[in-house]
């Protein structure tokens, strides 16, 4: 997908998702969770846009010299078009700019494509949280060693 604009999430952007965030995103984020993070000094949320439609978001948050990828979220309708991509990038860049050398992550044991996307930025798999998804559904830790 091209002229994908990746530029930080205002209280606006959050007012323009909030009525389709669960529905059209995911359930994991609510509007208020999302407004302390943007709200939040040590936090980077970010969107994707394009043509001002926003196709995703993502944050992470500075956990003294580390970063840690709070979530990758795209529009369901606009997935598997390298937005997720586009966002980490981004992610690492930011990562990079704040003279943080690791950012880390937890993710699902069955979101197969998210750990493939991790690997291939070089996530290197560190650990794990047993059933931290639920009942045999384990959280897979990955880190990026910058």
């Amino acid at each position: 997908m091209n002229n994908i604009q990746i530029q930080k999430m205002t209280l606006q952007d959050l007012d323009t998702i909030s009525p389709i965030l669960e529905t059209e995103f995911d359930n994991f984020w609510n509007a208020n969770t999302l407004k302390s993070e943007i709200e939040n000094p040590l936090s980077y949320v970010i969107v994707a846009k394009c043509k001002n439609k926003i196709l995703g978001f993502a944050g992470i948050w500075k956990a003294i010299d580390t970063m840690h990828l709070m979530d990758i979220v795209v529009s369901k309708k606009h997935r598997r078009k390298h937005i997720g991509e586009t966002m980490l990038q981004k992610l690492i860049e930011i990562t990079k700019e704040n003279n943080i050398k690791e950012l880390t992550l937890e993710v699902s044991q069955n979101n197969i494509s998210a750990i493939e996307l991790y690997t291939k930025y070089n996530f290197k798999k560190i650990g794990e949280r047993k059933n931290y998804y639920g009942e045999n559904n384990n959280a897979i830790i990955m880190t990026l060693y910058i």
